[in-house]
């Protein structure tokens, strides 16, 4: 069908659907990738680690999903700017530049970690070398920095740009709205890299969701994405 006649519904169902692709397949292969043993852990135990296929390759399954994760965002923030735009028709084009930039680092800075993360196992599995106990505990250190101090940063600027964006446009409820901005804060502020922290933005992006798939059922089936007037920015 042509673009300006497609089904709103579809297109908020697209949205909350892309939204919950990502949130799974993130937890999913950050769980795989972060089997790694820790920094802390014996040599001995890091060579057998590494030296093990089994357990090797849960690592490398965690580094196949995790760029599956990153398109299911990119789906899910511009389908996410397409709805918003047509269901309201009015734009803060500074806001919605920020929300996409903060998108993109986002999932830049999780792919660099992931690959990070995944290198020790990747070298023994295809090129065959020998496991350095040292460098072994100082690649997956790099990659939850990557992870945890810039990712999550990008990640809470999205949060706020998004909160944002709904709170000017009235497509969230305010309870949510106030939500965004307190788990933006957090991600923003949090200086550990306790694993439980990766929880809170893909349990957001959960919720988001849901929320937009409840949102979606109520449109009428004959909404269409219909061109609109120019976008525009509030005065």
């Amino acid at each position: 069908m042509p673009a300006d006649h497609r089904s709103l519904r579809r297109a908020a169902m697209l949205t909350a659907g892309v939204g919950v692709a990502h949130a799974v397949l993130f937890l999913l292969a950050y769980w795989l990738l972060s089997a790694t043993p820790g920094g802390r852990a014996p040599d001995a135990e890091i060579s057998q680690f590494y030296t093990s296929e089994t357990e090797r390759r849960l690592v490398l399954a965690g580094l196949y999903i995790m760029p599956f994760a990153g398109i299911a965002f990119v789906w899910f923030i511009v389908a996410l700017r397409m709805w918003i735009s047509y269901s309201n028709r009015r734009e803060d084009i500074l806001l919605s530049n920020i929300q996409l930039g903060s998108g993109i680092l986002y999932v830049a800075l999780f792919f660099a970690s992931a690959a990070t993360s995944s290198a020790t196992a990747a070298s023994v599995e295809f090129v065959g070398t020998s496991v350095s106990p040292d460098v072994a505990r100082q690649l997956p250190l790099y990659g939850n920095a990557l992870m945890f101090v810039f990712a999550a940063r990008m990640a809470a600027m999205f949060v706020f740009a998004t909160s944002n964006i709904a709170r000017a446009n009235k497509v969230l409820p305010r309870w949510f709205i106030w939500v965004g901005f307190a788990v933006g804060v957090f991600m923003l502020l949090s200086a550990s890299f306790t694993p439980v922290l990766i929880l809170v933005f893909p349990a957001w992006m959960l919720c988001l969701s849901v929320l937009l798939l409840l949102r979606a059922r109520r449109i009428p089936e004959e909404a269409t994405l219909e061109t609109g007037p120019p976008l525009r920015t509030p005065s």
